[in-house]
């Protein structure tokens, strides 16, 4: 290989990649799946210089890049106001649309066995026994006691951040372990996913039929559409892992994997902030019994539909 035809045939490409790195950042984000791949070869291109002896002068041109190359896709990036707006605002709810008939099948699922599991302990109180157990059911009928303490006595303001980060450590355990099933084929997701609509239906249940709806409702209305729709969105990301884990369309295992990783990222991604924010609002709103209750049922009902508008208008491409 001479230098005069190994420049001929691959100074275009450095003259590309040289634009790529010096340019606008939106040009680089729009490439940025292949500039690994762009950078590969540039470093090959290097070391063939370099293993022929060819002129200083091409050398120091391709290890420029190649540094400046290597800056750009290890550099640590930092935290930009604008990107996580972004990620708001179009990408997660983009991410949402484009799984919606899954996500559809998991709702139906959830809250089929939910509803199912609420009627038959209305209907039957002695099943939510069998379910949770005595002690966790009692447990449930204190917390919504209308005629117990913690209901006659406002919580502090050091309680209430008490509480914010056990329901933290609570919501994000439960979405992690949902999330994670999916490492079992996507089936511990799914198993996961109806174990919380059980208890979800029959703690409802147990508590409608004791006649504390009053004080129940009006608790979860705030949080539950944050809460729940996180829960969902972390089986989801669960069951894309182990469908692809299968249904591989003519990848290798690892490949669809990684795909489905991408896929699932937003997701879960989201799902965490959902589930932030539905710990400020348990702790610092919800647990607020002083407040009317009709004023709560309201602000929760607007909060469903302020969250179904989000997912279906937000994001989209302006015609």
């Amino acid at each position: 290989m001479t230098q005069q035809s190994f420049v001929s045939r691959r100074e275009a490409f450095w003259n590309n990649f040289e634009k790529l790195v010096r340019g606008s950042r939106r040009d680089l984000k729009e490439q940025a799946a292949l500039f690994p791949r762009y950078y590969r070869e540039l470093t090959q291109d290097l070391n063939t210089a370099r293993a022929h002896g060819f002129d200083p002068s091409i050398i120091e041109r391709l290890n420029a890049l190649v540094l400046e190359g290597n800056q750009l896709l290890y550099s640590k990036r930092s935290f930009s106001l604008k990107e996580a707006a972004d990620f708001l605002l179009r990408t997660f709810p983009q991410a949402v649309r484009s799984q919606w008939r899954s996500l559809g099948t998991a709702a139906l699922i959830f809250y089929g066995i939910a509803v199912f599991f609420g009627y038959l302990c209305v209907r039957y109180p002695p099943m939510v026994y069998e379910i949770m157990g005595e002690d966790q059911a009692w447990d449930l009928e204190r917390m919504y006691d209308p005629e117990s303490s913690h209901f006659l006595t406002p919580r502090d303001v050091s309680s209430d951040a008490d509480m914010f980060g056990y329901y933290i450590y609570n919501n994000v355990s439960i979405a992690f372990r949902t999330f994670a099933g999916g490492i079992l084929a996507g089936f511990g997701s799914l198993l996961l996913l109806c174990i919380n609509a059980v208890f979800l239906g029959a703690a409802a249940g147990h508590i409608i039929g004791l006649g504390f709806g009053g004080t129940f409702f009006p608790f979860v209305i705030g949080h539950s559409a944050l809460e729940l729709t996180a829960i969902l969105f972390s089986a989801q990301g669960g069951l894309l892992l182990g469908y692809r884990l299968f249904i591989t369309q003519g990848l290798s295992r690892t490949a669809s994997v990684k795909l489905a990783g991408k896929a699932a990222l937003p997701l879960i991604s989201g799902a965490g902030v959902m589930l932030v924010m539905a710990a400020v609002i348990e702790a610092f709103w919800s647990s607020r019994h002083q407040i009317p209750a009709e004023l709560r049922y309201a602000a929760g009902a607007a909060l469903w539909v302020l969250l179904a508008l989000y997912f279906v208008f937000a994001g989209r491409k302006k015609k």
